[in-house]
């Protein structure tokens, strides 16, 4: 879908008249010929739900239409490219060239969730192409447009204009000025292209999603921004997890967790009767969320842990079978993850949290200030996890260090809730000691993850008349890397829980 021009033309402009207005008079013109074109009709209709929620989330889905071609475009919010699939052909049986493509509405539904999507809108051109020849070859065109722009549905606004582009010479500019004077003459002034801008003015969302904050400086008001924030964060990583992108999955499982650690960590803040709810629903989806996570860390540690090796002592296809392996687990967890985010739990839970962020269940103490009470609530977080610290140096098993990983990871997220409100950088000392064990922590719990796996390849290599001795020899540097950490443990929770760096908590 081409402009009209086919001119060496450089610096392209565009200027608006009343609706109506009339071509300028292109007849002499000096050392140039006038050639009309036949008008050619356009028509973009924009789609959406009845109650705007893509554009509420800031993305455009368009149908557009020109003489002999179609095709759907997906615009997503922070992308520069325009996803562009041709629509189907009008004669196809049993196709409905209206319907959106299934590869568009995947990535929309969890924006769209129960509600279907329809034509909410119309961008309709009448478009003229005056060409200027010198010798018979362009010098120069001019496109003229009705520009009509209609909203559709029960209540229609309708706005038109007449919009000219002048393509000018690349080296001509007293031709150039001619044909701006002459587009004065009818009115036309210079003007950037409407159309698009003042659709998405009549689409402004009739619901758009609502925050309500309540009192600046409130421990309430801090608590919902974080919150609003990853409920975004959540919004943007589920296109992403859909177009397979690369780290989305963590990310979205990051925003899950961040969101349940903040309901979790600030219960007393809030009606527990609304927000439980949701934190069971968020510790579902990061449910289905962990083993696609797990494969893509697990495998890139097993391939690489491999390259690493001696060749010597790699025995067998190993890489073949890890590729096999994972190639396996990852289509089962992709499937199982875009099922979750199909179904009607997690279209209901996503319809819950921007109700939260609507009307926040804040309870008498969110309306206290944040400076105090924000440190007084995370405190809880930290004195749940000093016990889980008691209880894995009493006994340091691995249920009892991924228990003090899981409460060291609660506390951290919910230092970030309380961060904007404690002045200096007590805050962000702290975070940065617990980040560091918990780092420490991670690395105990992927390897106590590969080694599971890594047992299971080397019983299928036995199994499959292989040689499974480079599995085991994985295996066993990741137990020590294990012990490793288990032995710098103690000295990590002696420099996260400093006294001087744990004071802002009360």
């Amino acid at each position: 879908m081409g402009t009209a021009a086919d001119t060496s033309a450089t610096a392209v402009r565009t200027f608006r008249a009343p609706a109506g207005a009339g071509a300028p008079g292109l007849t002499g013109l000096r050392g140039v010929s006038v050639s009309a074109e036949p008008a050619v009709v356009t028509e973009t209709q924009r789609y959406d739900t009845d109650d705007l929620r893509l554009a509420a989330a800031g993305i455009r889905l368009e149908l557009a239409s020109e003489p002999g071609a179609a095709q759907w475009r997906l615009t997503l919010p922070g992308e520069d490219d325009v996803i562009r699939l041709p629509a189907t052909p009008p004669d196809v049986e049993g196709a409905d060239p209206h319907e959106p493509p299934g590869e568009l509405d995947e990535l929309v539904r969890g924006v769209r969730r129960d509600r279907p999507l329809r034509p909410v809108a119309r961008v309709r051109r009448v478009r003229t192409t005056t060409r200027l020849l010198a010798s018979g070859s362009p010098r120069a065109a001019l496109d003229r447009e009705e520009v009509s722009v209609a909203t559709l549905g029960d209540s229609t606004t309708v706005d038109t204009w007449t919009e000219f582009t002048l393509y000018p010479p690349a080296r001509g500019g007293v031709l150039a000025a001619e044909l701006e004077r002459r587009l004065a003459d009818v009115g036309a002034e210079p003007a950037e292209p409407a159309a698009q801008d003042r659709l998405d003015e009549l689409l402004a969302p009739a619901r758009p999603r609502r925050v309500r904050r309540g009192k600046k400086g409130t421990a309430g008001a801090v608590l919902v921004d974080h919150l609003a924030r990853q409920v975004d964060t959540l919004a943007t990583q589920d296109i992403r997890v859909r177009r397979d992108e690369d780290d989305a999955v963590h990310q979205m499982r990051i925003a899950a967790r961040r969101l349940r650690s903040a309901l979790q960590a600030y219960r007393p803040l809030l009606d527990r009767a609304r927000t439980d709810p949701l934190v069971d629903g968020l510790r579902e989806l990061g449910r289905t969320l962990a083993p696609a996570r797990d494969a893509e860390v697990l495998r890139k540690r097993i391939r690489d842990a491999i390259d690493e090796l001696d060749p010597a002592l790699v025995l067998g296809p190993v890489q073949a079978q890890v590729a096999r392996h994972f190639a396996r687990v990852e289509a089962e967890a992709r499937a199982a993850v875009l099922a979750e985010l199909d179904g009607p739990g997690y279209a209901a839970m996503r319809t819950a949290l921007d109700d939260l962020l609507a009307d926040p269940p804040l309870s008498a103490r969110a309306r206290r200030p944040a400076k105090k009470e924000l440190p007084k609530v995370a405190a809880r977080s930290a004195r749940r996890l000093e016990k889980a610290v008691a209880h894995m140096r009493a006994d340091p098993v691995d249920e009892a260090i991924h228990r003090v990983r899981k409460d060291a990871k609660r506390l951290r997220y919910a230092t970030e809730v309380a961060r904007p409100a404690v002045p200096g950088k007590q805050v962000a000392r702290f975070a940065k000691g617990l980040k560091g064990m918990q780092k420490a922590l991670g690395e105990h719990q992927d390897s106590v993850v590969a080694r599971t796996v890594l047992r299971e390849l080397g019983a299928q290599a036995h199994a499959g008349g292989d040689n499974g001795f480079t599995f085991g020899l994985l295996y066993g540097r990741d137990q020590a890397a294990a012990t490793l950490v288990e032995a710098q443990l103690p000295g990590l929770w002696d420099t996260a829980w400093k006294k001087k760096a744990r004071r802002w908590l009360r």
